[in-house]
């Protein structure tokens, strides 16, 4: 019975595993595209096929280091092409070579079944099962690959990878035991058996590494959650001291003020007069800066310039703070600090100070209020996600502050967007205006 159903041929596992990787390069953001993407994928189909071919009359004890060798190609192949981490490379390899196992092991398992009840043994048959097994099972696998995939990849610790190579090696071990050791509690020398056993073993631990990931999605969700409720509550704090500082100014402007009236009342000479003169000016200046018609955007934004004074950054705002109002406290606080540390972070490190520049507007379009925040950007940065993602280290522009941003926009059922023009960043803020009803 052996003899007459030898083990899946090596092309076939050549090509099933080819076949994983493809699927985990087209899912995920690709460092070559087009004919070098073809050239190398269709190169890696090859040498696969040539070394699991060259590698099958080899002694049993030197198969488990030619299956390594043929994972170390599978990775080379998703690392080449996928512009992943080393560490996201292995994770995707892990899970494409299990999956390429079950995928061989079921279109052979099928293929003995039928074979055996039809009494018909061809080649051709069995290169209709391959075909037709690998239709489905990679359609399926390519599908709840898109339905688990995050937009934007999430990095792979070391553990993460331990774990997921650890429940891999488990179900290659045990799936392919009866093919070393037949005379174990958990092998057998019955061929329909040992089929039987395999197919199952890496159907189970390819479950159980689809329930791993998508644990780690939600655990990874979470955290960012998480983190941008710190933020929020990070930005109303700041509001708060803000608020309470800039009431402490008020109060001590307005007893300047006292003070310049009763020094006006003396005879003083011209030279003082004009010094008197100035310091009132840049008192109605301060007072007037700043008047949105909405006391949080008012607090927000004097904070946020006291700081940009520091720096040597101009802000300059044109608001309509009462189109604001529907805005709850802490949200007002995390779009605007957010959106202007993100800014104020960028242009800060510019070093001509005449291009530290900053400007922001408030307006109604058509039913909606739109929030412009843009800043000179010296450096486009790439974009994932919709969000941008700068190439040099500095992650200021693809932390939590944007996300955060977008979050609450998408709780008044707005959305952002994010762009870059002749090295003016720009992030609009999208909100529909609520409707307000006739009493």
């Amino acid at each position: 019975m052996e003899d007459l159903f030898p083990n899946i041929p090596r092309l076939f596992t050549a090509l099933a595993e080819w076949l994983s990787c493809l699927l985990f390069i087209l899912s995920s953001p690709r460092r070559l595209s087009g004919g070098r993407l073809a050239l190398a994928c269709g190169g890696a189909l090859v040498v696969q096929c040539i070394f699991l071919e060259v590698t099958d009359p080899l002694p049993v004890v030197f198969w488990i280091p030619a299956m390594a060798a043929a994972v170390g190609l599978m990775y080379l192949l998703i690392w080449v092409c996928s512009d992943l981490s080393p560490l996201s490379a292995g994770y995707c390899t892990v899970r494409a070579f299990l999956l390429a196992e079950f995928a061989a092991s079921l279109e052979w398992q099928l293929y003995f079944y039928t074979a055996y009840r039809l009494n018909r043994y061809s080649t051709v048959l069995s290169w209709v099962f391959m075909a037709a097994t690998y239709l489905v099972v990679f359609a399926l696998a390519g599908h709840l690959e898109r339905r688990m995939s995050s937009p934007v990849p999430l990095a792979v610790t070391p553990v993460e990878l331990s774990s997921v190579a650890l429940i891999a090696l488990s179900a290659f071990f045990v799936s392919n035991l009866s093919f070393v050791y037949s005379n174990t509690p958990f092998s057998s020398s019955l061929v329909p058996e040992i089929y039987n056993i395999r197919t199952l073993v890496d159907l189970a631990g390819l479950v159980i590494l689809c329930a791993y990931h998508l644990q780690r999605q939600q655990f990874h969700t979470r955290r960012e959650l998480d983190a941008i409720q710190n933020i929020l509550q990070t930005q109303y704090a700041q509001y708060q001291q803000s608020k309470e500082s800039i009431d402490l100014i008020n109060r001590k402007y307005h007893d300047l003020k006292h003070q310049i009236a009763l020094l006006r009342a003396e005879n003083d000479a011209d030279r003082r007069t004009a010094f008197l003169d100035q310091m009132e000016q840049e008192i109605r200046t301060y007072e007037a800066q700043n008047k949105t018609g909405s006391s949080v955007l008012d607090t927000v934004l004097t904070s946020k310039s006291l700081s940009c004074v520091q720096d040597h950054i101009q802000l300059t705002c044109v608001a309509d703070g009462s189109l604001l109002s529907f805005l709850e406290v802490m949200d007002l606080c995390t779009i605007f600090g957010n959106a202007l540390d993100n800014a104020m972070e960028c242009v800060r490190s510019i070093p001509q100070e005449e291009k530290r520049l900053i400007h922001v507007t408030v307006s109604a379009r058509k039913g909606f209020v739109l929030l412009r925040f843009e800043n000179y950007c010296p450096d486009e940065p790439t974009f994932a996600d919709g969000l941008p993602v700068t190439t040099k280290g500095d992650t200021s522009y693809h932390g939590y502050g944007l996300k955060s941003i977008r979050y609450t926009a998408q709780k008044y059922g707005g959305s952002i967007s994010v762009s870059v023009k002749d090295h003016w960043f720009e992030l609009d803020v999208l909100l529909p205006q609520p409707q307000v009803t006739a009493g």
